[in-house]
């Protein structure tokens, strides 16, 4: 299934880019899915890394409401010369680009700018005008490791990212300390007011 940024894009919508990464954070997408998709005009495309997907089905997003891009999707073996491609095409349809949760993997790759999976490159290929934010999720340790200081820094003040969190709390491995992502309420809120969303009316 080939998407096409110029046809995928609808007139006054906002269009949600969110990416999971390999963070037991992701179990919150569909959460956040379902959510976003609760407000007028608005469209959410999701793209994961393959260690994400450990914590959520592609059905689960898809009874959501939206649909979950992979390495798959892009390199199927398939491509000719001048066929659409994904992390490009992509990148274009995005108003808005939420990294929810970024792991401390996908934290680094971000700040040294490796392009080995379909999220990386996309990140790579980001338009400096398109809205981005990062939202850290890690165990404690990791994430006051000096390297993380360093790769939030390079994503925030080079890159020029917005980072947001983590927070404090229990985490799933039992550690309690800071490393837990933002609260996907709280991530949603970010969205809304951003573009000014207005919940959808239902008329019965």
């Amino acid at each position: 299934m080939a998407f096409i940024s110029e046809a995928e894009r609808k007139p006054n919508c906002t269009h949600i880019l969110l990416i999971t990464t390999g963070s037991v954070a992701s179990v919150k997408a569909p959460l956040i899915v379902n959510e976003l998709l609760g407000y007028e005009n608005v469209r959410v495309e999701v793209v994961a890394t393959k260690p994400s997907l450990a914590f959520f089905t592609k059905d689960d997003i898809v009874a959501a409401g939206s649909r979950v891009w992979t390495d798959e999707d892009e390199w199927n073996g398939n491509f000719k010369i001048g066929d659409p491609i994904l992390h490009i095409e992509l990148r274009r349809w995005a108003d808005i680009v939420l990294v929810s949760p970024c792991s401390a993997n996908t934290l680094s790759k971000i700040a040294h700018g490796l392009c080995d999976n379909l999220v990386t490159s996309l990140m790579r290929a980001l338009s400096p005008e398109t809205p981005t934010y990062i939202f850290p999720a890690m165990n404690t340790l990791m994430y006051e490791h000096p390297l993380t200081a360093e790769h939030i820094r390079i994503v925030r003040d080079v890159v020029r990212y917005n980072v947001v969190g983590p927070i404090g709390k229990g985490l799933a491995c039992g550690d309690v300390g800071l490393g837990a992502m933002t609260e996907w309420r709280d991530i949603v809120k970010i969205v809304v007011e951003s573009f000014n969303l207005g919940l959808k009316t239902h008329s019965y």
